[in-house]
């Protein structure tokens, strides 16, 4: 299995960064034979969207369309392509995923998908490029907010379950929302996030 753990923190060694730790130590526990790597977003040329549609209109049967921009993405996409799994991990900014992950997201949307699926009456919308089937969790990461309240800030879980489903065919098989983690510490969601890892295997 090769595991793909993004996170779209803008700070490293904090939540975020430690609950997809603690999530990757649940899977190795379950799993010897397991390649990982981990990308910080924050770390990469990662440039915005031009909406050029080159992807989008690309006639390409290869799984990942050509993108005009030449950046990191150009060799974060063979990661993404050579993945099996996927943890996204974000904290949640004004009750969305941060700028840096919205970005990746968006690169990713028609590069890996193209617009031939129809919902309801409305046609054009993104199916994947590929039929390879991938396995994905979420990480969620508030500083104040509790989980109690998450429907009134977390649009990120949804987005990224929503993304990854069109664009990367992968199934999301858990996700975490750690909230209030302020007040309760990030060990509070240590043992969660474990078992989060494990479902992959």
């Amino acid at each position: 299995m090769n595991l793909l753990a993004i996170n779209g923190s803008p700070r490293k060694g904090k939540a975020t960064d430690t609950l997809i730790d603690k999530a990757i130590e649940g899977v190795s526990s379950e799993s010897r034979n397991c390649n990982i790597k981990k990308l910080h977003l924050i770390d990469h040329d990662i440039q915005f969207c031009q909406n050029c549609l080159a992807c989008r209109d690309s006639k390409t049967n290869k799984p990942v369309a050509k993108c005009t921009l030449q950046d990191d993405m150009d060799y974060i996409r063979e990661d993404v392509l050579n993945s099996d799994s996927l943890i996204f991990g974000t904290p949640v900014h004004m009750g969305y995923a941060t700028a840096v992950m919205m970005t990746f997201l968006e690169r990713i949307c028609w590069t890996f998908a193209k617009p031939e699926g129809k919902l309801l009456t409305i046609s054009g919308c993104p199916i994947p490029r590929s039929n390879k089937n991938r396995k994905s969790i979420i990480i969620v990461t508030s500083g104040i907010v509790p989980p109690i309240f998450r429907k009134f800030c977390d649009d990120a879980t949804s987005l990224i379950k929503q993304t990854s489903k069109d664009s990367l065919n992968s199934k999301t098989v858990g996700d975490l929302y750690a909230g209030d983690i302020e007040h309760r510490g990030v060990e509070y969601y240590f043992e969660r996030a474990i078992s989060l890892g494990k479902k992959f295997v």
